[in-house]
């Protein structure tokens, strides 16, 4: 898988409003009603990034998610984070 170029990413990014690219990654926040939900959404995303083998960096504070998408072995964004990124989109829009 390849690296997208930067002006690549920023064209994606427009059908990710929540998504920022920065730091060789592309970011998103979250936020849920309580720890519940949001920890509900992230076993959701667990089961989307084993099915398509692609890993975030995420963390969680209370009702917080914090995710992280760049494909290691290409140094920098690939379409499969975008694949991840839409696919944590339907989740989170399912929840909220």
């Amino acid at each position: 898988m390849s690296k997208l170029s930067e002006q690549d990413i920023e064209k994606k990014l427009l059908r990710f409003p929540d998504w920022e690219y920065y730091e060789n990654a592309i970011h998103a926040e979250f936020e849920f009603d309580n720890f519940r939900d949001c920890f509900s959404a992230m076993s959701r995303i667990a089961f989307e990034c084993e099915a398509l083998n692609h890993h975030p960096e995420w963390t969680n504070i209370y009702n917080i998610l914090s995710i992280s998408l760049s494909t290691h072995d290409a140094d920098g964004v690939t379409n499969k984070d975008f694949q991840l990124a839409e696919a944590i989109e339907m989740i989170v829009e399912v929840q909220e």
